[in-house]
């Protein structure tokens, strides 16, 4: 099993993903947190819909999972936000021993 991970979830405003990034560093749950602009279609109500989002990639530990699907959950404008955890198989060493050093 995988010590580090990527969380991915979407905000509606780059203001929401900046807050929400902001948030979770500070609380010490993550080394770092990408954002980017994105056109997302999906599925609401029996609808199709279609947004422009900000996706943010959330470079953490495996360990820190709960504690920030909690802190997103608790701090999202969506009802049921995305947050999906995607496991980290392999990578540079010294990339992870600073993720090490940044989070927990």
């Amino acid at each position: 099993m995988s010590k580090y991970s990527i969380i991915i979830t979407t905000t509606p405003s780059k203001k929401d993903a900046k807050k929400l990034a902001k948030l979770l560093l500070s609380k010490n749950l993550c080394a770092c947190v990408q954002i980017e602009k994105i056109y997302s279609l999906y599925r609401w109500n029996e609808t199709i819909q279609k947004d422009k989002e900000f996706r943010l990639f959330i470079k953490t530990k495996n360990s820190l999972f709960k504690k920030i699907k909690s802190t997103i959950k608790e701090n999202h404008p969506y009802d049921i936000p995305q947050i999906i955890e995607v496991p980290i198989t392999n990578g540079n060493k010294e990339y992870f021993d600073w993720v090490d050093g940044g989070v927990g």
